[in-house]
């Protein structure tokens, strides 16, 4: 079972039940949707055996001398092993994790031809969808947490690549059902932690008002574990706001 522990000033720790040392460490933060990425592939993998720290953000734990040894750009996540190995980049933290405990998410290497599919993919999301939402998120969410008005002018021009990408979904997803062909692979986990992102910056009907993409959405939200991992970050976000640290 995960357990997680949560920085604080004093460095308290909340412990869930854990009986022997979990197999890694992943260090992340609340509410960061390269963490998010990283857990869910976790969840699908139906994965407990970890052991996650949040670092708070706002007070820059990321950037500790500690955080900067693990990730050079004092950023997160991180995995970390008992053995020594580190590894940083949400991405790739999903792809070995997917590899070394044989999660169903990635194509056989003896498909050559899936294996490259799956690459396009990922390699669409990261260039033409997550870069523009990601600069949605930082400006209308992120910024929102720093006490920073929100740039109308990158929001605008971040929207209509996000809407121009969602275009050619479109027409891609008609003839597939997920993005990277007939299977659910990492590449559409990749995509969730941003759109519910969009979802909480009012910009919902860029998935909803197509077809084919409103269609690839339900298909991947409603999946089981991926249901229970929500549902259990929402009942844990309602238990801060009542018992904050």
């Amino acid at each position: 079972m995960s357990k997680l522990i949560t920085n604080s000033p004093g460095f308290v720790s909340k412990l869930l039940h854990s009986s022997k040392m979990p197999a890694f460490t992943l260090y992340g933060s609340r509410g960061s949707t390269n963490t998010d990425r990283v857990r869910l592939t976790l969840a699908e993998g139906g994965f407990t055996d970890y052991e996650l720290v949040l670092l708070n953000l706002q007070k820059r734990e990321q950037k500790s001398e500690e955080n900067m040894k693990r990730h050079p750009w004092g950023k997160i996540p991180v995995i970390t092993f008992p053995e020594g190995f580190t590894l940083y980049e949400s991405r790739a933290i999903c792809k070995y994790l997917a590899r070394k405990y044989s999660f169903p998410l990635l194509p056989p290497d003896s498909d050559v031809e899936a294996a490259a599919l799956f690459d396009q993919a990922q390699s669409a999301e990261m260039l033409y969808f997550a870069e523009p939402a990601g600069r949605i998120a930082f400006e209308k969410f992120a910024k929102k947490f720093m006490g920073l008005p929100p740039d109308d002018a990158v929001v605008s021009d971040a929207l209509l690549s996000v809407e121009m990408f969602f275009d050619v979904a479109e027409r891609l997803l008609q003839h597939k059902d997920y993005m990277a062909g007939n299977d659910f692979t990492l590449t559409d986990i990749y995509y969730i932690p941003l759109i519910q992102r969009l979802f909480a910056c009012g910009y919902g009907d860029v998935i909803l008002s197509r077809k084919a993409v409103s269609a690839w959405w339900d298909r991947c939200i409603n999946r089981p574990a991926i249901q229970k991992m929500l549902a259990a970050d929402r009942e844990a976000a309602a238990a801060a706001v009542v018992h904050p640290l």
